[in-house]
């Protein structure tokens, strides 16, 4: 018997990105719009969480390209 599931892996989006695709490979993963997730990003670093770039940036240096 063959095992017929997909797997879908946390990668950077070549299609889907503005800066390095994190956003995209995320919103991906979660099955949501990389819109939403660069909003929450955004909107959490003017909020005054420093977290969200920090993130961003680990992923970038982190999550391998598609």
């Amino acid at each position: 018997m063959t095992n017929t599931a997909t797997t879908t892996k946390l990668r950077r989006s070549s299609t889907d990105k503005m800066i390095a695709g994190v956003a995209g490979g995320w919103a991906r993963l979660i099955g949501v719009d990389a819109a939403i997730i660069r909003i929450v990003l955004v909107a959490a670093t003017l909020l005054g969480f420093g977290a969200p770039i920090l993130l961003y940036a680990i992923c970038w240096m982190l999550m391998p390209q598609e």
